[in-house]
């Protein structure tokens, strides 16, 4: 029996939190990443400030509302896409926005998910692993993970 809409979103966002967590670390402790940016928890950036706090709790509801936004944009831009690859797109979005997927003229790999070269587009996740114009060997470690699931 095959996964309603419902169903595949859900399980995505559950792979999606999943292959991210371990990438992003947890830390309550409001904290700069390496280009600077105030975060938090599993990578949130939004709304942070130097000195915030947040429970563990806290930071996992954050993670899967976030995950939740992450995957609801690219399934608004791409609709339908397997879970595996909806679970890919949906961390790599986490990390680094919907124009990843959203924005055919800025991204090569929206330009590809929009003309249904799937495969192709998994294949462009390495191509982001740069933070204000600096290769990071965390982002290069996770996008090779997001395209293995996205190619599975």
């Amino acid at each position: 029996m095959a996964m309603t809409r419902s169903q595949r979103i859900g399980a995505a966002t559950l792979a999606a939190a999943a292959l991210a967590a371990p990438f992003e670390g947890l830390r309550q402790w409001a904290y700069r990443d390496p280009v600077g940016i105030p975060t938090i928890c599993f990578g949130s950036t939004r709304g942070v400030q130097m000195g915030d706090f947040k429970t563990k709790a806290e930071c996992e509801a954050l993670l899967t509302a976030e995950m939740d936004a992450a995957i609801s944009a690219v399934e608004r831009c791409v609709p339908g896409l397997p879970t595996q690859m909806l679970a890919a797109w949906g961390s790599a979005v986490y990390n680094l926005g919907p124009v990843l997927v959203c924005d055919p003229f800025r991204s090569t790999a929206a330009r590809l998910l929009a003309e249904g070269r799937l495969l192709e587009a998994c294949d462009q996740l390495p191509r982001w692993n740069r933070a204000k114009g600096l290769v990071l060997p965390g982002l290069t470690k996770r996008r090779a993970a997001e395209q293995e699931l996205c190619r599975a």
